[in-house]
């Protein structure tokens, strides 16, 4: 039997509706946030989990927490798994950090592995402490089933990096949204199997049209 990692974005927050940037931000779920969450705990509340581990920000371990009451679990949080902590651009809107800040927003859109805000941290930074933390787990749980509940650039980092993806376009081609579900299955800490990505098909789905406001410049910009 593989490992199975449920990996688990947090709900959506006040900052998530407003397109705020929030790594190190410590923001609750909001009201829409848990109904997302509690959908997912229905959908897993007939599943098998072994143990629960979460980035120990409010929104996350509240949503590993709403996820682990019908197994009887409780949530350890890993430090690691936190969010990319984005420096001086904490709680501003991508308007006015691509207003404000045009050429540093410029470099990280193109290259956000290597580029960060300033007092902030790249994606390799967030590789480096996210990616062990995950080969522990699935180290310790051999053959077992966990859920890991982190964030939105976190976990695209690690999919891309346990995948084998270039992780340079982490942003452009992977998506988490809101209580997503993406299950990954391991025969070893270092091989991986992609079996659901991002799935929220337990609660109503963004209208296409906020959807696309979501997405970065490359998908609009004819130049790519």
């Amino acid at each position: 039997m593989p490992t199975r990692i449920y990996l688990v974005r947090h709900g959506a927050t006040e900052l998530t509706a407003e397109d705020r940037f929030a790594g190190s931000t410590d923001v609750p779920l909001s009201e829409q946030g848990r109904t997302q969450v509690r959908a997912l705990a229905a959908r897993l509340r007939c599943d098998s989990l072994d143990a629960v581990f979460a980035s120990p920000m409010g929104r996350t371990m509240e949503t590993a927490r709403i996820i682990a009451e019908s197994h009887g679990l409780e949530p350890t949080p890993e430090p690691g798994l936190r969010e990319i902590d984005y420096g001086h651009w904490e709680g501003l809107t991508r308007e006015q950090v691509a207003a404000d800040f045009a050429d540093e927003y410029s470099a990280w859109q193109e290259d956000p592995l290597t580029s960060a805000p300033k007092g902030g941290e790249s994606g390799i930074d967030v590789l480096a402490r996210a990616l062990p933390v995950m080969r522990r787990i699935v180290h310790d749980h051999h053959d077992r089933s966990v859920l890991v509940v982190a964030h939105k650039g976190t976990n695209r980092l690690l999919v891309s990096s346990l995948l084998g993806f270039d992780a340079r376009g982490y942003r452009d081609r992977l998506d988490q949204s809101p209580a997503g579900l993406t299950i990954l299955d391991f025969a070893s800490e270092v091989r991986a199997r992609l079996r659901l990505f991002n799935d929220i098909s337990h609660y109503e789905g963004l209208p296409a049209r906020e959807l696309e406001q979501r997405l970065s410049h490359w998908w609009s910009d004819p130049c790519h």
